[in-house]
């Protein structure tokens, strides 16, 4: 299936910056089944026993695929939205600093971990999560996202964790 017939691009979004907006992907089911099965087919032998996603599209992919692959998920927030007590970092934005939030016990060391998101941009967010795991004593053992932005230099943020994408523009 061709993900890319799914993929509305809004031009302009912000002054010259086009948005890659999935909701047409999320609208159609056969689109969005193949996308879960695409990725639990890649990740079936990786060994992992929970997936991190960030707020919110992350949600949208992570969860399900979790529930396809009858592990656990991880939510990752900003801080302030998680109820429980959290372990945070700040991370390297291209202007500025952002922060991310999960629950302290929400992985365990020796975890072996995912990281589930809908795009790969620039890679902050992406590498943000990546200290989290590692910060709890995890392991990520794969990176995936539906769409990778191939003209930016996202991957350079991975600490060379292998990901996949299953389209990149």
């Amino acid at each position: 299936m061709d993900l890319r017939n799914y993929i509305r691009d809004v031009l302009d979004f912000k002054p010259g910056i086009t948005f890659f907006d999935i909701t047409p992907l999320l609208s159609d089911p056969e689109a969005f089944s193949y996308t879960i099965n695409a990725l639990a087919e890649r990740y079936k032998d990786s060994g992992a026993i929970k997936i991190v996603g960030a707020e919110a599209r992350g949600f949208i992919f992570g969860a399900p695929l979790a529930y396809k692959m009858n592990i656990g998920f991880v939510p990752v927030r900003k801080p302030g939205k998680l109820p429980y007590k959290t372990t945070s970092v700040t991370y390297e934005l291209e202007y500025g600093t952002d922060s991310l939030c999960m629950h302290v016990d929400a992985i365990s060391p020796g975890d072996k971990v995912l990281i589930i998101d809908d795009l790969l941009a620039t890679g902050g967010t992406t590498g943000g999560m990546i200290q989290l795991v590692k910060k709890a004593g995890g392991d990520v053992v794969g990176i995936g996202f539906v769409l990778e932005l191939g003209f930016l230099d996202g991957p350079s943020k991975l600490e060379g964790i292998p990901h996949h994408c299953l389209l990149k523009l």
